[in-house]
């Protein structure tokens, strides 16, 4: 797509610091990274969001995605990743991305990055369960 870096980078027309180029995506680091060693692993193709990813292309892309955790965790030598997929709010790229980074014990990242709530009770919580599995149907 016309304007989009993340196209330009899977393109090979805008530069990064490329991790995995494949059939399945390319994986490149971030360059406003959580701690070093912050991978993106994107999808050939122009997707915004993760549900716009064909069925047919969804376990070549994650198992992309899952060599990358196994990268980073052996060639950095980190204790585990956090991934994420931020669809539409906080995507500063409108193009699907899957972030892969690195965590230590005690690198001071705590949970997630937004405050928390509390359901007010057990029919709060059902009828937020009922309302999604409706819409799942």
């Amino acid at each position: 797509m016309s304007g989009c870096v993340f196209c330009g980078i899977v393109a090979g027309e805008v530069p990064a610091f490329r991790v995995a180029d494949e059939p399945d995506g390319v994986a490149f680091l971030d360059t406003r990274p959580v701690f070093k060693g912050h991978v993106l692993v994107v999808p050939r193709a122009h997707l915004v969001t993760l549900d716009e990813l064909p069925a047919e292309v969804l376990p070549g892309y994650f198992r992309l995605v899952q060599r990358i955790i196994v990268a980073v965790e052996t060639g950095l030598g980190s204790g585990g990743t956090f991934v994420a997929v931020n669809n539409k709010v906080s995507q500063s790229v409108p193009h699907l991305h899957t972030h892969v980074v690195p965590r230590t014990k005690g690198d001071g990242l705590r949970g997630f990055f937004w405050p928390r709530t509390r359901y007010t009770g057990d029919a709060d919580a059902i009828d937020f369960a009922r309302r999604i599995a409706a819409a799942l149907a």
